[in-house]
């Protein structure tokens, strides 16, 4: 089946000038341009097309789309597992936020007493849940269950105070970072404050600081697209956060 821009513009529920753009940027190319000069979709650029709208349900960039679904060692049927693992993921998260909103009307109503603490274990969970089904292999098979669990443990214990300022911080190091990769040197004060500022939301995480520590992770960012899709809000500002932070941490690889 082939679809001119139009029809595979409504088969998917897009715009013909979403279609038009992805050409232009390279990340949806038509398999064809007929001879009265009109694009023309096959059957791999509607599942690639499937790909990308997946992604970008995600959260993921465009540009960070592009290097997924562009590199030769893409694999589709794989890409599809992982998305249907994260899709459940968010299903699941969704279900802890349903539930913490029916206490918290039930609350409201005089018909239970809920704490401060019990407020938050919603999104506390939502946090572990998403991290776990994201990077959760990776990451416990790179410092081990013991760590991953304390970690978790830590941050179902957060106080509201706590909680609040490690959300603040998050998206504090975010904006440094945007600030910092202008200014393009991960030796600057900026970057290197964004480096600090990444060290401190660790810690509400972390038992423990160790620098060694602190530089693999930058580096597993960079490694692992699902890792640099959070941070990769333009090309390059993963490796940029990963420089800064083996500058300040001072160990390299």
């Amino acid at each position: 089946m082939e679809y001119t821009v139009q029809k595979l513009a409504r088969l998917a529920g897009v715009s013909t000038r979403t279609l038009r753009y992805y050409d232009e940027i390279g990340i949806l190319k038509p398999a064809r341009i007929n001879s009265s000069g009109y694009r023309i979709y096959g059957q791999a650029e509607v599942n690639r097309l499937q790909q990308i709208l997946f992604y970008k349900e995600l959260g993921v960039s465009l540009d960070v789309i592009k290097e997924i679904v562009t590199s030769p060692s893409y694999d589709g049927a794989k890409a599809l597992r992982e998305h249907r693992e994260q899709l459940l993921a968010k299903r699941k998260r969704l279900d802890v936020l349903i539930a913490n909103v029916e206490k918290t009307i039930a609350s409201m109503e005089g018909r239970i007493i809920m704490t401060d603490q019990e407020k938050f274990e919603g999104f506390k969970q939502q946090m572990i849940d998403e991290n776990e089904a994201k990077y959760g292999k990776e990451i416990r098979e790179k410092y081990g269950d013991d760590v991953v669990n304390r970690s978790n443990e830590k941050l179902k214990n957060m106080t509201k105070e706590e909680y609040e300022e490690v959300t603040r911080l998050a998206d504090e190091v975010l904006a440094t970072l945007a600030e910092a990769f202008e200014n393009g040197d991960p030796a600057s004060d900026i970057a290197q404050k964004t480096a600090e500022l990444h060290k401190q939301w660790l810690m509400y995480f972390w038992g423990e600081y160790s620098k060694e520590a602190h530089a693999n992770l930058a580096q597993m960012y960079v490694d692992d697209e699902r890792f640099k899709a959070y941070y990769e809000k333009q090309p390059g500002m993963t490796e940029f956060l990963r420089d800064a932070i083996h500058i300040y941490t001072g160990v390299t690889k």
